[in-house]
């Protein structure tokens, strides 16, 4: 008898801790304790944006922008703007159904202004099949080029939600620190300058597009754009661009991240991004026995 209450007592707590622990899960992420995009405005999309490619595939509404990918072509804009660092970010409402080989994005670059040599900072949804949750991709390419040599530092993530189903906000915080990226004000990723050599720290433009990749979008390449299902239609509002503008005045600070003036995650809000890194991270490059770790010696 005692020794059957030895094994009866350990089930128990077993079965404690996985009631709590899929109750934790279920409830959603733990709050960050601080929200930089609730502290400021949101913008139209022509306050703040352009039209710069398929413009036939691009309307606007109230300051909500919607673009859409059918077989003739995606869509694409960007911020009237470069900037020096900033938040940087909008509300995102995806396609549902099948996407594969989609990509629906936002994002920094230079690259129109430094081709073949230019820097990148990454919010990218990578389309998916119905039975399967949509990846979001981050990544920074730091003096980047097409010609086979671009590093990327990509870490993946699968949401705590389903991001078809209403728009949740994503934004990039890039200071000259760190780079930081946010859904619905939770970080999710921090990049820290570690060197000049692996931190991207000339102005960019932001950007948005909806186009086909369906060379590696989806489980890298094994699942293509199906045009049957077409038009692929990204959501966007909200738009948040708060920052220092290239061209503004040399005293602009950029927005903090945390509560701190001087920057820099909260414990909190580190408490929150493990959190989110433990339950729903998918890839890191850094944990990539395949990449060559001489190229990113931030790992």
């Amino acid at each position: 008898m005692a020794s059957q209450l030895h094994l009866i007592v350990p089930i128990s707590i077993l079965l404690l801790n996985l009631m709590f622990s899929s109750c934790s899960f279920a409830q959603g992420p733990p709050s960050p304790g601080y929200y930089p995009g609730s502290r400021f405005p949101s913008l139209s999309f022509d306050q703040g944006f352009s039209n710069l490619w398929g413009p036939q595939h691009q309307s606007v509404d109230q300051g909500s922008l919607t673009i859409w990918l059918d077989k003739s072509s995606g869509s694409g804009f960007k911020s009237l703007h470069p900037y020096q660092s900033g938040y940087l970010g909008a509300a995102i409402k995806l396609q549902p159904g099948y996407t594969a080989g989609v990509i629906t994005s936002f994002y920094l670059s230079n690259n129109q202004d430094h081709p073949g040599n230019h820097d990148e900072i990454d919010l990218e949804f990578l389309g998916t099949t119905p039975d399967k949750p949509y990846t979001l991709q981050t990544n920074v390419y730091i003096r980047g080029s097409g010609d086979g040599n671009l590093i990327g530092r990509e870490m993946k993530f699968h949401l705590w939600f389903d991001p078809t189903q209403d728009y949740h906000n994503y934004a990039l915080l890039w200071n000259p620190n760190e780079i930081i990226f946010f859904v619905d004000d939770l970080p999710i990723r921090r990049y820290p300058r570690k060197s000049d050599a692996t931190f991207p720290l000339r102005p960019m433009w932001v950007y948005g597009s909806i186009w086909d990749a369906s060379s590696w979008a989806t489980e890298d390449g094994k699942y293509k754009a199906d045009y049957r299902y077409q038009p692929f239609v990204g959501r966007y509002k909200d738009f948040k661009l708060v920052g220092c503008t290239a061209d503004g005045p040399g005293s602009c600070r950029p927005p903090s991240a945390s509560p701190s003036p001087t920057g820099g995650l909260s414990q909190q809000q580190v408490a929150t991004m493990q959190w989110v890194q433990r339950n729903y991270l998918v890839y890191d490059y850094c944990q990539d026995p395949k990449r060559d770790h001489t190229l990113t010696p931030e790992c």
